[in-house]
């Protein structure tokens, strides 16, 4: 799937010289944790999160450090926080140069943004513009959504054959001392496992074939010093 088949579109959007207070109503009235910052042309310059809203002098909640300190804060940085807790308009509080994807973007490198940059949503941008949003709820739709199986049935040798397949596509998998039978529908797992997670791992594969109805797990942990 892609960011296109889950964004949220259009999405709830503010401008560089909307009131934080305004914007912090949106993000509640709204029920979303955090907006994107759009010019006139609908080009994104910025975005606003709960997290740059947090430390605010309206809610007695601004960063306070002792005076020593502070003392080894330097006075770029001591201004910076002083204009995310005071400033009055969205362009003084919001996040600048937000990363963002295309909507063709496959959805796993999607989630490899949102866990490599620590941020909770993407913006989808298309030609300069935003088109969407994906968020961490997208991706769970996305999961909830998803359809387990075929409509048609598999054969157990068309089976066997996809599970094959798909084990050979794992570096972790030691597909030679492995083997894998199928009497309708149900899997059978069959040879050594190294460890506990890769007998999970291995059952999950198995799962997650479509066509299988049940997996059963025969795997034998390797005792230690067999290869002594």
């Amino acid at each position: 799937m892609k960011a296109r088949d889950v964004m949220t579109s259009p999405v709830i959007t503010a401008k560089a010289t909307d009131l934080v207070v305004q914007i912090a109503k949106t993000l509640l009235e709204r029920r979303i944790s955090g907006m994107p910052i759009v010019d006139d042309k609908g080009k994104m310059v910025g975005i606003i999160s709960e997290g740059d809203l947090i430390r605010r002098a309206e809610a007695g909640t601004e960063r306070r450090r002792s005076w020593w300190l502070q003392a080894f804060v330097d006075d770029g940085t001591l201004a910076a926080e002083y204009v995310k807790a005071h400033g009055r308009t969205a362009a003084d509080v919001m996040h600048r140069d937000p990363v963002t994807a295309g909507p063709d973007t496959p959805l796993h490198e999607i989630a490899a943004l949102m866990e490599s940059h620590g941020v909770k949503r993407i913006p989808i941008v298309e030609k300069g513009h935003l088109v969407g949003i994906v968020s961490r709820s997208n991706l769970i739709q996305a999961v909830a959504g998803t359809k387990m199986g075929l409509e048609i049935p598999l054969s157990d040798s068309a089976i066997r054959e996809k599970v094959m397949e798909r084990l050979n596509q794992q570096p972790w998998a030691n597909t030679w001392r492995l083997n894998v039978t199928v009497d309708d529908g149900v899997v059978n797992l069959w040879g050594i496992a190294n460890a506990d997670t890769e007998r999970q791992a291995l059952r999950v594969v198995a799962e997650t074939t479509p066509g299988v109805r049940a997996v059963n797990d025969h795997l034998m942990k390797e005792p230690m010093g067999s290869w002594a």
